[in-house]
């Protein structure tokens, strides 16, 4: 999973590394531990004879040399200690090339530069202790970086189960062919099996088999689908699955919807009259991790359109670049809470901010 955005890290990592050694890091003597004392004074630079008066040029030369004389001992002064510092110039060439890779890799323009700006500031003049390397440093500011573009907007998706009035009413958009529907039935599944009773909707009365499809895993998973005919109003089918669920102390109605673009007046008219007529606890976005920018900018439709209150992508386990992944969170305020992973039902995991940056980085 994003394996082609994580080589990009790793480059990037590499990259600041190899700038701070070539600026005078002892690296390998931080790594050894036996290594020759490094000099505590800087060699006093000789003094020339005094320059003809007027002579400015000769005079700013060597003010220019006594500057960087001076900013050496300042190196040398934190090589003596086992400390180095990130100069801002060290970062300008690898920054550039994580921007590309960054784009490159399905990452919105926006959410890159942020977690460029990010970058730098947890950089640039930043010292280390003998015993990190700077490509530690680096990972550091790499992790913390992209924790806080992708960690907006989370929210605990089991505490609000928990703490709602029951049933709790669940509706899931997003345009055709992406997994909404077995999304649908592999969340019937993960609350099942955490205790929360489910019952399922098909409030896709626009789509030809869409009973039939829902109702194939609603028998797999012995669940009870509330449908009906086709053509029929979407909101009057999560309404009756609603009663269904307070009648018989069901925990969660899991509601499907039709495929849509935001540019389907008459079906956003739909969405609209499922908020109106049932006001459900959560509406969830499900796109495909793979479709990349496009998912994106779709999230960000959906939401403009019709609020989302968080996002579920699909096929993330076929997706190298992890841009939908990055992006879709800071881009619309709210959380991806699922990654889909796979065919089977228990094939879907909790977005968890800190597990999925540890694996970017090969922490884990």
């Amino acid at each position: 999973m994003f394996d082609g955005l994580k080589d990009k890290l790793n480059n990037f990592k590499s990259d600041v590394e190899e700038e701070a050694t070539e600026d005078g890091e002892p690296e390998s003597e931080a790594a050894d531990g036996d290594a020759a004392e490094p000099e505590t004074e800087a060699p006093e630079p000789e003094v020339a004879d005094a320059p003809d008066a007027g002579d400015e040029t000769e005079t700013a030369t060597a003010d220019a040399d006594a500057d960087e004389d001076r900013g050496l001992m300042e190196r040398a002064k934190l090589a003596a200690t086992g400390q180095t510092v990130i100069e801002a110039e060290d970062l300008d060439d690898p920054l550039e090339d994580l921007e590309l890779a960054l784009l490159s890799s399905d990452v919105e323009m926006g959410v890159a530069q942020e977690i460029l700006t990010g970058i730098r500031e947890n950089l640039v003049g930043e010292t280390r202790a003998q015993v990190q390397t700077a490509g530690q440093l680096v990972e550091e500011a790499l992790h913390d970086a992209l924790v806080d573009v992708i960690s907006v907007g989370q929210f605990d998706f089991e505490e609000r189960i928990t703490d709602a009035d029951k049933p709790v009413t669940i509706v899931f958009t997003g345009v055709n062919g992406v997994g909404k529907t077995t999304t649908i039935a592999k969340l019937s599944q993960y609350l099942e099996e955490r205790g929360y009773s489910t019952v399922l909707a098909n409030g896709d009365t626009y789509r030809a088999g869409a009973n039939e499809q829902l109702q194939q895993h609603a028998d797999a998973l012995d669940r009870k689908l509330i449908s009906h005919e086709q053509g029929s109003d979407p909101a009057a089918v999560i309404y009756d699955a609603v009663e269904y669920a307070e009648a018989h102390d069901v925990d969660v109605v899991l509601g499907d919807t039709a495929g849509r673009l935001h540019t389907s007046n008459d079906l956003m008219d739909q969405l609209a009259k499922i908020d109106r007529v049932i006001d459900p606890d959560m509406t969830l976005f499900v796109d495909e991790a793979v479709a990349g920018q496009d998912a994106v900018n779709r999230a960000e439709e959906f939401d403009d359109a019709a609020a989302i209150d968080g996002a579920v992508l699909t096929k993330a386990d076929a997706d190298p670049q992890g841009g939908a992944a990055i992006s879709i969170a800071h881009v619309t305020g709210k959380p991806i809470l699922f990654l889909g992973t796979g065919q089977d039902y228990d094939d879907i995991e909790r977005f968890d901010p800190e597990v999925i940056v540890s694996r970017l980085l090969g922490e884990e």
